[in-house]
């Protein structure tokens, strides 16, 4: 129960230490490799938003920097948070994996029907065997699975093989300015060694809040895709601090994390598909007004976004020749000559780091 006597934050203060901790209020100097265990991993459902990520983070960043990192096996696509492809250190490719299986094995769950008849461990240790003898496309894998049960469902065999293995996308696939289709093998194939130990939920919850903090339990619980962590910040209540927002949710931060001032400047950013910035909390509102929550989105394809004066203001779209990149931004409301001006600055900026050598012209567009 929060206490009357709670400090009360407000969206815009969530809004400044949130940035803060997603390196987000000013680039950074921090090498690639610690960028990507900071923020305990990046979106990466497609190749290129893990790039364009660290491109509005860092201060010195090159595409090449992550890829060089992705090819010496030193970080490595896998499926983690939420279900979804996340880009992960290689101690948090053996770490954290386990730590998120019991949402995997809900999500295998979910195609009980279609596996009637299917022993899953034997599944797993045929999975296993296949992808370790040679890495294997999903195809490559549905088809074998289907030759051992060929009255299953074929999507459910090729989401059981996902769920119950820590399988990684292996290079090519995610290398910048290349990459091939998806072929997966074991996490502990790729990487040559297996986890020192699991990842634990307590010191999963501090390196949550170190990156996205101040957060509620349901927060936490919908950037992770797991449940039932209110136990893991009762634990930890004593050596956290707690607040209130505005609506009345209790937050837990750590005591010495980063709450600037709410009227510190937020630069404009330019984020890509997917950004964990935009997906990590259950009440989005300390970056994504209420009135723009539905507009990041169309189906199930995901627009860029930026950020103006910190807060989500609209979409963007590059379109490249060998010689140009082009920028359209279109904002949800008007801006001022100054944010314009900002925003084509970092749009500038964006493509010198994404797209070296080439002319940016940058346009305003409406949604």
């Amino acid at each position: 129960m929060v206490s009357r006597n709670t400090p009360v934050l407000t969206a815009r203060a969530l809004n400044r230490a949130t940035l803060a901790r997603q390196l987000l209020l000013r680039r950074t100097p921090m090498p690639a490799e610690h960028a990507v265990a900071h923020l305990v991993g990046l979106q990466a459902q497609n190749t290129k938003p893990p790039y364009y990520a660290l491109a509005a983070r860092l201060a010195d960043f090159r595409p090449e920097e992550l890829s060089t990192l992705m090819e010496a096996r030193a970080v490595a696509r896998i499926v983690t948070m939420r279900s979804t492809i996340h880009t992960h250190t290689a101690d948090d490719v053996l770490a954290l994996r386990p730590l998120v299986q019991p949402a995997r094995d809900r999500e295998v769950g979910l195609f009980r029907k279609g596996l009637v008849g299917v022993d899953l461990d034997r599944l797993r240790t045929v999975a296993r065997d296949l992808v370790e003898e040679r890495p294997r496309t999903p195809k490559e894998i549905r088809e074998a699975l289907l030759e051992e049960w060929p009255d299953a469902d074929p999507l459910g065999l090729t989401v059981a093989a996902r769920c119950l293995l820590p399988l990684v996308q292996v290079t090519p696939r995610g290398l910048w300015g290349r990459s091939g289709q998806v072929a997966l093998t074991t996490a502990e194939e790729w990487l040559g060694r297996s986890a020192d130990r699991p990842a634990t939920a307590d010191e999963t919850v501090l390196r949550y809040l170190a990156a996205f903090g101040p957060a509620s339990v349901k927060d936490m619980q919908t950037w992770s895709g797991l449940t039932r962590l209110r136990d893991a910040f009762e634990r930890l209540r004593p050596g956290l601090l707690t607040f209130q927002d505005e609506y009345g949710a209790e937050l837990f931060d750590l005591p010495d994390a980063p709450r600037p001032d709410p009227g510190t400047p937020a630069p404009p950013r330019l984020l890509p598909e997917f950004d964990n910035l935009l997906l990590s909390h259950a009440d989005r509102r300390r970056v994504v007004p209420q009135e723009h929550k539905e507009r990041t989105w169309k189906g199930n394809q995901a627009y860029r976004t930026f950020l103006v004066d910190g807060f989500l203001a609209g979409i963007w779209r590059p379109e490249e020749t060998k010689e140009r990149v082009t920028v359209t931004l279109q904002p949800f409301g008007t801006l001022t000559r100054e944010q314009r001006a900002a925003l084509e600055e970092e749009a500038q900026r964006t493509t010198a780091v994404v797209s070296p050598g080439r002319t940016c012209d940058v346009r305003f567009g409406t949604v």
